[in-house]
């Protein structure tokens, strides 16, 4: 069975889509401070291990680091709505980057749409 993972270009993708996205945070003023480690190389490598499990690629996100629980890994942290667009952007950068069909972008897309609504956790754009 050929999975999303595969049909995108599996890790290489992945990998292209994270990359611009963390180069993006890097340079930004809301969301790099919700990023506590120095390097975010780290931060980098779970997300594209957590992405390219989540779309049929390896487990080994979950074999690392257990089910992603990842509004209760994100609580110490606020995300406002201000921060979730910042993210969004990024994203979408992410997504521009790794130049998938127009189908497998929206499908990818939906899902950073959705994942991202899902995360705020904090109304108050002076939280945090």
């Amino acid at each position: 069975m050929t999975t999303f993972y595969d049909e995108i270009g599996g890790m290489e993708t992945i990998r292209t889509i994270v990359s611009a996205f963390y180069a993006g945070v890097a340079e930004d003023e809301t969301l790099r401070p919700l990023y506590p480690e120095a390097d975010l190389g780290p931060a980098e490598e779970r997300l594209t291990l957590f992405l390219a499990q989540y779309w049929g690629g390896p487990t080994t996100y979950s074999e690392r680091r257990g089910h992603p629980r990842l509004r209760m890994r994100h609580a110490p942290y606020a995300v406002t709505p201000h921060a979730r667009d910042r993210w969004l952007h990024h994203f979408r950068a992410g997504l521009d980057a790794a130049g998938l069909t127009p189908e497998q972008d929206q499908r990818f897309w939906e899902y950073a749409h959705h994942a991202a609504m899902f995360m705020v956790n904090a109304m108050d754009e002076s939280a945090g």
